[in-house]
């Protein structure tokens, strides 16, 4: 066992066999031998151990932990089950062996036995938890029936019952119980008596958490519309807390709901079980005033009040009151705010909320208004006005970040816009004074001086002026130099060397973010979008297994979670983990990258059909199964990751979140039945004699044609519902969501090929079943389907043509989308080789047969059909195609490795000497990503090009 826990499997292995040798039915031997050998790859030989042990039903406590280790690392939690349930025979008063049958139900998914196994152990031991585990299993049925009817009529209600006894025999101990309680009335909608338990004697256990009766009891409020309590109660608790922002919603929704109900308060007895309600605005105008004045006295600023009266103003401006209330002006409010907090970093994420209130007319003058309250001291040499201290600094920053948000800086034109950028930059190096003392791990005061001069670049770049995106690239990797651990810079860094088509740099960069558990599927789309689109297969192959093995331990890890969540009695976290489980198999994210790197892996490893063939089988892949779910796909993407200060009208809306979701579904559906095709591919190939059609059908083969045939209709579909989505020409944000490659897979004509390949596919099978004889029509479609194949892998290696990265007027032009159709170049030609394999397959058994004819014959010439010479043909000229691509991407090589990338400027900029070295760092990343793309693509064309020499009939 210590050889196993340090690592040395091999070691282990020996020590077991020499005590087995002493004694032969040591089971624990056997197993911890197991262990290694699993561990060692011997997969097969460990799991034939540990069955000769299961088979022997061990109860001793050694074997049985040392089995469950071991089939937890094969993945095979369903066998612990049966380990126990034998032991549990046995042994059948084990208070510890029951609970481990428990478990290990809980594992996996096991509703209705952890049920039974949990009242057994409450007959064997009467201990609540038990008891309780048994009640939350019926919830745990009820949520995963599918029948909402069966788990309202019949599991909740149980599960009620079985609590109900327990309160009535006065044996309820723990919070956690009336926790479950409360939760079974929730589900059963019975939210009156719901409320009853959290008032009544029972509540009092509720003690965890803070507020955590008050919440219930909102909770069931606003379920049972009672707003009188809703609003009394959330008076109530802003008295004690005049900070606490969820409260302030809850009072101004039920009070609005009660002045549109009309409600006045009785006369004689209370307003309501709460205590006083408000119902007019005059008396929340009054309340919000005196929070204010309390606000003064408190010994540290509270930001609740001063918001909650800039709130009530938006609210009575939506509901068309202006100024009756004579609650004051909101930009003078908002001015007295930022004296107030400007110092704060929140104070401009505050205001944000807020702007709407502000005419456009005074957009400027406001901002006026708050730079002349900044102390800011006039630096000789230059006449930017510079803060004295970090105070002043923020306050300034607050400003800035403001003046973006409401336009001013949009309405520039480009020399007011360099100008700001310029002053932005003076004002960061300038701030980095006071982050000396600031350890590595910390972000500089004066970083969002950079974001914002970037931004204000990244507008220039849009509007045309190609230097500026050069220059982003520059003083973002200036601030990370001075910040290294600034996500924000990282980010956008990522975002700008994709748009330009390299991804080299952006690999590392990820890597240095630190990306944990969920954050593989909100932001993993950032790395996976492009690194096989750019060419860089092996870091796409690295970044689909980073994003899939996060999604895989998802299973395992969610089950530990729960078992933790029975054993400290946190029941109401266990709904919330199996709903999280849920969401994240249901993620777009998990299916594209599924689906995406076993497309990789075919590109990378099948060369011709027997290899083909194996790796389908690896992978378990079959045309007529789909794993993807396709009614309940979640987008988990954060698409607001990167911090952006533009107004409401050129940021990321609703609008473009449910654009992006349907085009990435668009894509995701023709990659998906793309691979489906692929590897249905290897399924055809095994007919027996051509005509016999009673034995194919038996076979099967003729409906895995059809599968191929109806899979193909509905690729077509899919592809037409792509080419309306693009119709409508949809512009994301420069920092919205990316969109797919579905437009360059239509343009550049991929789409065309590889469609025309599967029909293809169809033909051949048609010419295998009904033999030579009489298929001229057939053998002729299939020629000039080899000709315009031709001609169209032809067009598309035209539309990869030019250079990659040029020099114009001093200014460096990429052209990623060139990088982009090579790629898919190289995806439809391994298509195009996997059915010429199929093709070969298919002819090859013929032209022996021919053979064989000719020699009883002892004619000298057969005539051949005109099928072999068009594939004769096809094949010679899919070899001279190949050998021109790979000849251009050498050419490309030599051009990129010879390009000096001269010192580029942005117009109208003096760069800094300490700029230009972040210059050519930028350029040297921008041109080695694009060298290693080339490189990488290159290799795997020559791979195609070996096959498609092995294809000569």
């Amino acid at each position: 066992a210590d050889y196993l826990d340090n690592g040395n499997n091999k070691m282990a292995i020996q020590q077991a066999d020499k005590l087995l040798k002493k004694h032969k039915d040591l089971h624990c031997a056997k197993v911890l031998k197991a262990i290694g050998l699993q561990r060692t790859g011997k997969q097969d030989e460990a799991y034939a151990l540990a069955q000769e042990v299961a088979a022997l039903e061990p109860t001793d406590d050694n074997s049985l932990q040392a089995l469950t280790i071991l089939y937890r690392e094969m993945h095979r939690p369903e066998l612990v089950t049966k380990l126990y349930e034998a032991a549990v025979k046995k042994v059948p008063n084990s208070e510890e062996y029951h609970s481990h049958l428990f478990m290990a139900y809980a594992r996996v998914g096991e509703y209705k036995k952890m049920q039974q196994a949990g009242m057994a152990l409450y007959k064997i031991v009467p201990k609540n938890p038990y008891y309780f585990w048994s009640v939350m299993s019926l919830i745990m049925q009820s949520i995963s029936a599918q029948d909402e009817n069966l788990s309202k009529t019949m599991f909740l209600p149980l599960a009620e019952r079985m609590v109900e006894k327990m309160v009535k025999e006065d044996k309820i101990e723990a919070e956690a119980e009336v926790e479950l309680y409360y939760m079974i009335l929730e589900r059963l909608e019975k939210y009156k008596e719901a409320l009853d338990v959290v008032r009544g004697k029972l509540g009092e256990k509720l003690t965890s958490e803070l507020q955590s009766r008050e919440n219930k009891c909102m909770a069931m409020y606003k379920k049972l519309r009672r707003w009188p309590e809703c609003n009394a109660l959330s008076r109530r608790l802003l008295l004690k807390n005049s900070d606490d922002w969820q409260f302030y919603i809850t009072y101004f929704d039920s009070m609005f709901q009660l002045i549109d109900e009309s409600w006045t308060p009785p006369a004689e007895e209370e307003h309501s079980l709460e205590g006083e309600v408000h119902c007019s605005v005059e008396q929340a105008v009054e309340f919000i005033e005196e929070r204010i004045t309390e606000e003064s006295k408190s010994s540290r600023p509270l930001r609740g009040p001063y918001l909650a009266k800039l709130e009530l103003i938006r609210r009575l401006r939506h509901r068309g009151c202006n100024d009756e209330y004579k609650l004051g002006d909101p930009e003078e409010l908002m001015f007295q705010y930022f004296k107030k907090f400007g110092d704060k970093p929140c104070c401009f994420t505050d205001l944000k909320v807020f702007v709407d209130l502000l005419p456009p007319s005074q957009y400027s003058k406001f901002i006026q208004q708050l730079l002349e309250v900044i102390p800011l001291s006039a630096a000789a040499e230059n006449e930017v006005a510079l803060p004295g201290d970090i105070k002043a600094l923020q306050q300034h920053l607050c400003v800035v970040q403001l003046s973006r948000l409401l336009g001013i800086y949009h309405a520039m034109d480009k020399k007011e816009k360099l100008t700001v950028v310029r002053e932005l930059m003076f004002r960061y190096r300038h701030g980095l004074e006071f982050g000396k003392s600031c350890l590595k791990t910390e972000l500089q005061f004066s970083d969002y001086y950079c974001l914002l001069a970037v931004h204000l670049l990244l507008d220039l770049w849009l509007e045309g002026e190609e230097a500026a995106v050069w220059q982003c690239l520059t003083l973002l990797e200036e601030g990370l130099a001075h910040s290294p651990s600034n996500a924000q810079f990282k980010l956008l860094l990522i975002r700008i060397y994709c748009r330009l088509g390299a991804f080299e740099p952006v690999a590392e960069l990820y890597s240095s973010l630190d990306a944990k558990h969920i954050q593989h599927d909100t932001i993993g789309y950032l790395l996976t979008r492009y690194a096989e689109s750019l060419g860089h297969y092996a870091a796409a192959s690295q970044s689909c297994n980073f994003a899939l093995r996060f999604f895989h331990s998802n299973q395992k890890d969610t089950s530990e979670y729960i078992i933790q969540a029975y054993k400290y009695g946190a029941f109401e976290k266990i709904p919330e983990f199996i709903a999280f489980r849920n969401r994240l198999n249901s993620s777009l994210h998990f299916a594209q990258v599924r689906t995406e790197r076993m497309l990789l892996d075919l590109l990378l490893e099948a060369n011709i059909s027997t290899s083909l063939e194996e790796s389908i089988k690896s992978m378990s892949l079959s045309p007529e199964e789909d794993d993807i779910p396709w009614k309940d796909l979640r987008d988990n993407r954060d698409l607001t990751v990167l911090f952006s200060w533009d107004p409401k009208d050129r940021d990321i809306s609703e609008e473009h979140r449910k654009l992006s979701l349907e085009e990435e579904t668009l894509w995701l559906r023709i990659r998906s039945l793309t691979l489906r095709l692929v590897s249905g591919l290897p399924t055809l190939s095994h007919t027996i004699q051509p005509k016999n059609s009673e034995k194919t059908a038996e076979n099967g083969v003729s409906s895995r044609i059809d599968t191929i045939r109806s899979l193909l209709q509905q690729l077509e579909a899919a592809v037409d519902s792509g080419k309306k989505f693009l119709e409508q020409k949809i512009q994301y944000p420069v920092l919205g969501p990316p969109p797919t490659r579905m437009a360059g897979f239509f343009s550049n004509g991929s789409c065309q090929c590889q469609t025309s390949l599967f029909y293809l596919v169809s033909d051949i099978y048609e010419l295998d079943t009904n033999g030579l004889e009489d298929s001229a029509e057939i053998q002729e479609r299939i020629g000039n389907s080899f000709k315009s194949l031709v001609e169209r892998l032809t067009d598309l290696f035209s539309k990869c043509k030019g250079d990659l990265i040029e020099v114009r007027d001093g200014t460096l032009k990429t052209h990623p989308n060139l990088l982009e159709n090579l790629v898919f170049f190289v995806e439809t030609i391994s298509i195009a080789l996997w059915v010429s394999s199929y093709c070969d397959s298919v002819l090859r058994p013929f032209k022996s047969n021919l053979q064989k004819k000719k020699k009883k014959k002892k004619e000298s010439s057969v005539a051949m059909p005109p099928v072999f010479t068009h594939f004769l043909d096809y094949v010679t000229e899919l070899q001279t195609l190949t050998s021109n691509v790979i000849d251009h991407i050498k050419g490309l090589e030599i051009i990129l490795t010879a390009l000096k990338l001269e010192e580029l400027s942005l117009k109208d900029t003096l760069l800094l000497q300490e700029e230009n070295k972040f210059t050519k760092t930028v350029q040297g990343k921008v041109q080695s990503s694009y060298h290693h793309s080339v490189q990488e693509i290159g290799e795997l064309l020559k791979k195609r090009l070996d096959t498609i020499k092995k294809l000569k009939i």
